[in-house]
């Protein structure tokens, strides 16, 4: 080790800790979000009629466009990103586990929402519901549903792995 004093490799630890635990959190607060929403929200917009259903949806994706939202959700990636950073220079499991982490939610939580679930939000966004024909509503909720249900499965999916991951690799790091 080089010339550190014990207050320095405290604080070193410290910080590697809390910015591991913070990845830990962050992302487990992400993923339980989407998988709270698998088996609570889509199930239960299943039986809504159209319009109801994409009122509904449209209401949620504006909601849910928040403070506290958009903090867990980019701030998963932040820490990850960070905890790869400190965790670098070590060369040790933690690392890969935590880079791994961090690329699988950068593109399979990140990459598939922005992508794929927002450009679906923003097309229902602007539609003005009220002036649309059941027969438009019905193809439209039936595009809608089943593109944006695909892509959240896919999305969450990936944020739980992240969220192993990375609860792994703050395991690992006491041991190393």
């Amino acid at each position: 080790m080089a010339n550190y004093t014990e207050n320095q490799i405290i604080m070193e630890i410290t910080i590697k800790t809390f910015v591991l635990m913070g990845s830990v959190i962050l992302t487990g607060l992400s993923a339980g979000l989407f998988y709270a929403w698998s088996v609570s929200v889509i199930p239960g917009t299943l039986n809504l009629s159209d319009t109801s259903y994409l009122e509904t949806m449209q209401s949620i994706n504006r909601a849910i466009l928040n403070p506290v939202f958009y903090f867990i959700f980019f701030g998963s990636f932040i820490f990850l990103g960070l905890g790869s950073i400190f965790q670098y220079a070590a060369y040790k499991p933690t690392f890969w586990l935590i880079l791994s982490a961090a690329l699988i939610y950068l593109t399979g939580t990140i990459g598939v929402t922005a992508l794929g679930n927002v450009p679906l939000n923003n097309q229902l966004d602007v539609m003005n519901l009220n002036a649309m024909g059941k027969d438009k509503l019905a193809s439209f909720r039936t595009f809608y549903e089943s593109g944006w249900n695909q892509l959240h499965l896919y999305r969450t999916v990936f944020a739980i792995i992240s969220f192993i991951l990375s609860a792994i690799a703050l395991g690992l790091s006491t041991k190393y």
